[in-house]
């Protein structure tokens, strides 16, 4: 009875483990995607700050 307590903790360990892992991956994506949807927004304030002035100027 031992033996499969001390397999099963074993097991459940490494399934944490594994968890974490997954979760550490997923938060690390999810940083890059939260960078990378910061510069497209910065890049599309910076395009229709231009629009605005070229619309500006033509006036």
């Amino acid at each position: 009875m031992k033996e499969q307590i001390e397999l099963r903790i074993n097991e459940l360990k490494a399934e944490l483990e594994a968890g974490q892992k997954v979760m550490e991956e997923l938060e690390n994506q999810r940083s890059n995607i939260t960078y990378t949807l910061l510069r497209i927004n910065g890049a599309i304030q910076v395009l229709e700050e231009m629009v605005h002035k070229e619309e500006a100027s033509a006036s």
